[in-house]
């Protein structure tokens, strides 16, 4: 395809992340600032189109590639062909989705093509992880998600501990949290464990909860921390009997 850089291969796990972010970049621009034309090109009377989206950030819709197998995976075929079929917001949603899809499948092309061994895709997957899905941008999702809170249970086995207390329901302060979502959890307990700590910040950069991240709570001032913020890991975690955040260490023990 023309536009964005067809003969451009990135190697490293870096380049294919900025790879992923031009490409998710243009696709977001379509389909939302640039909405209105991007609705008017994909005309249901024309052939087969496709949404690609370029390192530069720029998006084209287009016939796909002729070339059979194509350079790189293609985005979804027809996407003009529901168009009048569907409510506005629910095709771009639609479109949105497999945009997604076709990111994911190009970054990991390259990182197939490349050699990338196990803890490379594992790097570029939590890399591509820690942004906000075009689906999820589209819809509004993503907006809230910024308010989400850490899970209620270390799911790493803490809960197990006779020393360690798990931040749920009953609202005591807990050993770590593993921030992971929870499949199953009854939609009462979601509730409550939102209203309860859903405004947790960490106590050294100041930041939100996000998905994916490993927090600490100090058992003297029971402020809760990034892992990585002050450099406590999980492993690391399981083995401190009464933690003490930087600040709570520094005192001094008054006489």
């Amino acid at each position: 395809m023309e536009g964005g850089g067809a003969q451009y291969n990135p190697r490293t796990v870096e380049e294919v992340f900025r790879d992923f972010k031009g490409r998710r970049a243009a696709i977001l621009r379509a389909l939302t600032i640039d909405v209105q034309e991007f609705f008017q090109q994909c005309d249901p009377e024309k052939d087969n189109l496709c949404l690609y989206g370029f390192p530069n950030e720029v998006w084209e819709v287009n016939l796909p590639a002729e070339e059979v197998p194509p350079e790189l995976p293609e985005p979804a075929l027809g996407i003009n062909f529901a168009r009048d079929g569907m409510m506005e917001k629910d095709w771009l949603s639609l479109v949105a989705v497999h945009s997604d899809a076709w990111l994911l499948s190009v970054s990991f092309f390259f990182g197939s093509k490349f050699g990338f061994d196990k803890v490379d895709r594992k790097r570029l997957y939590n890399m591509i992880n820690e942004v906000p899905t075009v689906f999820e941008v589209v819809t509004g999702t993503a907006k809230t998600q910024t308010k989400e809170k850490p899970s209620s249970a270390n799911q790493n086995g803490s809960r197990s501990k006779s020393n360690s207390k798990v931040r749920g329901l009953d609202g005591k302060s807990s050993k770590t949290i593993q921030a992971m979502e929870e499949e199953g959890l009854e939609e009462k307990e979601k509730e409550e464990d939102e209203e309860e700590h859903g405004e947790t910040l960490c106590g050294a950069c100041g930041d939100n909860y996000a998905s994916d991240e490993f927090w600490i709570c100090c058992d003297m001032c029971e402020k809760w921390f990034h892992g990585t913020c002050v450099k406590i890991t999980p492993a690391r975690a399981e083995h401190i009997k009464h933690y003490k955040c930087p600040s709570c260490s520094n005192k001094r023990a008054r006489p």
